[in-house]
Order: C-alpha cells, then structure tokens, then sequence
C-alpha cells in the first residue's frame, strides 16, 4: 500500500472503469482445447508441455485484453474531467519532495559528514519496519500478535515514515486486497506504472475506492489505543518525527549543517522510503514471476524484495496474506523484516506466528501456479518419470505406417501434422 504524502483529504485517487468481455468466449475457447489436449488417456511430455503452453497463451490474451481495455478507457476519458481529477498541492510537493531528493542525494557524495549519511540509513530502516512489520504484516493482516512495547515502537517508526495513520494506512491496504485491479482498488495497476506508482496519489479517488473503504471491518484497530492515539494526534505526531527530530538530531549532535541535515536526514531518507514502498504497488505488480497463482497480477521480484525490505514476494504475498513471513521461505537476506520480527519473537513481544504449511503451499503451485516453482518442475518430472515406467517397451507393436490400426493412441496424438488442408 502505498504512502498517502499530504493526509487524507489531499491525496486521493481516481481509476477509470476497465471494458470487458462479459462472455470470456475467446479465453474459453482456449481453455477447452486445454481440456481437450490434457484430459485423454495418461499424461505423455509432450501432453505435459502442449498444456502449459495452451495456458500461457490464454494468459497473453488476459494481458492483451487488459492492455487494450485500458487503452480504451484513457482514451474516452475527457481532458477537462482529467483536469478537474488533479490534486495540485499534491503534484507541488512531489515535485518539491523529489527535487530535494536529487539535492540530498548530491550533498550526501560531495560535502556531508558520514555520520550523517549513517543516521539517514538507520532512521530509513526504522521508518521501513514501521511500514512493514506495523501497517502491513501486524496490523493490516494480523499475521502475528505483539505485546504493547512492540506496538509503541511500531507506532513511532511507522509515524516517522509518514505514510499515513496506522488506521488510514490499514483500511486502503484492506481495500487494495479485497479489491485488487478493479476500480476500488486505491492504485489499481491494470492503469499503468505511473499510476500505481505515485499517479494515483496525484487524483482524487475513485468513488468507488471510498464505497468499499466504507465496507472493510476496522474493528480490530478501533479497539487498539496505541493505534487510535496516532489518528487522534497525527497532524502533531507525523511533522515531529518524520521531519523535525531527524533534522535536529543530526544538526545539533553531528555538528552538521541545517541544509545537508534538512535535505539528506530528512527529505532524501523520506523520499527513498517512499519509493521503496510504492515499488511494491507498481513493480511487483507488473514485472516478476507468479509461481503461486498466474491468475493475478502481483508477482515475485527480488529487487523489489531488496528495496522494500521484504515485500517484494507479492504474489505469494496475495494468495496468502496471512503469513507473516509474506514469502515461502523467508531468508533473512531478501526479508530483513522477518529478521526483525523473529527476534522480537525471541524476546517474547512478537507471538501467534502465522505461516502456511508446505503442504498447503505444493497444492496451490501445482493447481495455479505458473510453472516457475521448483514444485512445478518436480510435478512435471514425476509424471514423466511414471508415463516411462509405465511404457512397455518390450511388447510395443510394429506398425507399418499412420493409419495401422496398431498405432498406438498417443503416437497418433501427440504427432504433428503441417499444412493441413480444411
């Protein structure tokens, strides 16, 4: 989910409704040659490879459908309701935001302390668990419980990333799973890279997004004090930690100066978690692998694993959002925040872990996934292993050509005939 930059009456986003295919009739004429071509007799390697093949194309036609309906729909948008959409404070400040990034980022290589770069990177990290390990993995998914020094500490980490109240952050991001790339879904990323990167907090909402915002059950927050003292005090909280005590501490402990302390520890650290967030909307969104489920549109990527300390396993992440690992197998060098949560564990401030079992997780990769889990290859050697087992060689039949009535079923089947005449 990514961050909302000026509160929640300024940024705001609005989607364009997607045309479809209400009949589907060109993905189930696909489908039914799937069946046709995977449902007779024993499964053979050629069987095997002709079905994944038959299943990647009726997902190219998924995507070309989605691309050319939203195509289509930008394109009967008009450029004065554009306009009208456009939240301008919002735009001002990105601009700004991320014109001081590049500012801090070249005071950071040409006059600034080390000290202070390190205290950027360390504040950065702490604001990322805020996120991770608070909003997301805590309380948007209840993944695990936490004793209340834990939730303080998440509180505080997660105001100086300033992505938002827990609460806000929290009811979007239930939103954004109940309601992935339709019109509710806050950075819906069928509308492009830009859009659910940073566009969507450029424009109002969808109408949509605010009526099944109103629908997600946000008891569980609403009963949390920690939680609901942040959205009492936000506006007094979220300018002090995420701008004004990073900037004192380096300015007056560092002895470093107001601008590099302003521009590097404050605004350059800021904006770099910003993104690292929004990486997760828009990258993992688009470009990876779906080993979990081809059907939906997040995917695996290690880079934005890397960048977004942890998240960047999405499509494992959206088939089971419950984990609080938000991955399979949760190592510590592409997930530093299951580090992190593991060692409150440890201390006894982290409990009730959940995960998902191996077993669970072979069924779904093997029912929807797209081939590139190493469960997907073991399954295709196991078949293949039992289709040549199961030849007998020995007792094969000689035949004399294609139309012996010897011929075996599969040979016939599985042969190709080219230049074929109707």
């Amino acid at each position: 989910m990514a961050p909302n930059v000026l509160g929640n009456t300024l940024l705001l986003a609005e989607a364009c409704i997607q045309p479809e295919d209400p009949n589907n009739n060109q993905i189930k004429a696909n489908k039914s040659i799937l069946n046709v071509r995977t449902t007779t007799a024993e499964p053979t390697a050629t069987a095997i490879v002709t079905a994944a093949k038959t299943w990647a194309q009726v997902d190219d036609f998924q995507k070309t459908e989605s691309s050319s309906s939203t195509r289509s729909s930008s394109s009967s948008s008009s450029s004065s309701y554009f306009q009208a959409a456009l939240v301008w404070r919002n735009i001002i400040a990105f601009v700004y935001l991320h014109g001081g990034f590049l500012y801090g980022l070249y005071l950071a290589f040409t006059v600034a302390k080390g000290s202070t770069i390190v205290l950027a990177f360390v504040l950065g990290m702490f604001g990322a668990f805020g996120i991770t390990a608070g909003a997301h993995r805590l309380w948007s998914h209840k993944a695990y419980k936490a004793k209340w020094p834990l939730r303080l500490i998440l509180m505080i980490s997660q105001t100086l990333a300033f992505q938002n109240s827990i609460y806000e952050w929290v009811r979007d991001h239930r939103v954004h799973h109940k309601f992935t790339d339709t019109d509710a879904d806050p950075h819906n990323a069928k509308r492009g890279f830009f859009f659910s990167h940073i566009g969507w907090l450029m424009m109002k909402k969808h109408p949509d997004v605010r009526e099944k915002g109103k629908t997600v059950d946000m008891a569980d927050l609403e009963t949390d004090p920690i939680v609901m003292f942040q959205k009492k005090y936000y506006a007094v909280l979220m300018p002090v930690f995420c701008f004004v005590i990073p900037t004192f501490l380096s300015y007056y402990f560092l002895d470093e100066t107001f601008s590099n302390s302003w521009y590097i520890v404050a605004i350059f650290r800021y904006v770099l978690s910003l993104n690292g967030t929004w990486l997760v909307n828009s990258a993992a969104h688009i470009w990876g692998t779906k080993p979990y489920d081809r059907k939906i549109s997040p995917t695996n990527s290690t880079f934005v694993a890397i960048a977004a300390v942890g998240e960047g396993w999405h499509n494992y992440h959206h088939v089971f959002p419950w984990d609080y690992k938000t991955s399979e197998l949760g190592q510590y060098s592409t997930n530093f925040t299951t580090a992190v949560i593991d060692f409150f564990a440890w201390i006894g401030w982290a409990y009730d872990l959940k995960s998902v079992s191996d077993d669970m997780i072979k069924k779904r990769v093997l029912r929807t996934g797209d081939g590139s889990h190493p469960y997907s290859e073991e399954a295709l050697r196991e078949k293949m292993v039992d289709y040549i087992n199961n030849l007998d060689h020995d007792n094969e039949k000689v035949v004399w050509g294609w139309d012996d009535h010897d011929m075996a079923e599969d040979d016939r089947r599985d042969a190709t005939v080219s230049n074929k005449k109707e």
